[in-house]
């Protein structure tokens, strides 16, 4: 029997190896399954609506004076807000004010003020505007309780 040539019978071992070992390398089992997950979603906290009009000497006859601002959120992302209602809290009377003053003393006109946009996050961000606010010229009745008075708004940011 002739025998292999030494280099010869080396490249037909290292051939019959690598398609062995290619085909160990492209085998596989199929399988089925299924698995289960989730993903969470986050939350806002409520973003706040800054006076940045500045509203003073009102008096009996004069004209209404504009509110307007912008919004403090701090959210991480930007919080969409539909509007923004103003309203008269209270009416703080200045010291040895006399008489009464309260909140009929004052019109406020156009308090739910349409924003309509995203308000992105931060602070002095955005804007609102459109309400008024005016003194109630009661014509036949004493006011002088309204002298110096401070009126509290109160915003609501929806």
């Amino acid at each position: 029997m002739n025998k292999l040539p030494r280099k010869r019978l080396f490249v037909i071992v290292t051939a019959a190896l690598l398609l062995t070992g290619g085909g160990i390398a492209f085998a596989y089992w199929s399988a089925g399954g299924a698995g289960t997950g989730s993903a969470d979603t986050g939350t806002t906290v409520a973003i706040t609506a800054n006076q940045t009009s500045t509203v003073s000497g009102m008096a009996p006859g004069d004209s209404a004076q504009t509110l307007s601002g912008d919004f403090t959120n701090t959210n991480s992302g930007p919080v969409y807000v539909t509007s923004v209602v103003a309203s008269i809290s209270s009416v703080t009377q200045a010291s040895g004010a006399v008489g009464s003053c309260d909140d009929t003393d004052y019109t406020l006109s156009n308090a739910t003020m349409t924003v309509n946009a995203e308000v992105a996050s931060g602070t002095g961000v955005g804007s609102w505007t459109g309400a008024t606010i005016q003194f109630n010229d009661k014509s036949a009745t004493n006011q002088d309780g309204c002298k110096g008075a401070t009126v509290n708004l109160a915003y609501v940011v929806n």
